[in-house]
């Protein structure tokens, strides 16, 4: 499977289950699937904006 369809098939499990996601998450996915940043890029992004100071 390749990337872009991962990522298509996790977004649309989450959105059978009721969970939208974000434009900045959506935006997130795109730059991963065009090798602009990592998974690990976006898991950094997403703690650092989520976690509690």
């Amino acid at each position: 499977m390749t990337n872009e369809k991962a990522w298509d098939f996790a977004i649309g499990l989450a959105q059978i289950d009721g969970v939208k996601p974000s434009e900045e998450f959506l935006e997130l996915v795109e730059k991963e699937k065009r090798g602009e940043i990592t998974g690990d890029d976006i898991r950094r992004i997403l703690y650092n904006k989520y976690q509690v100071k």
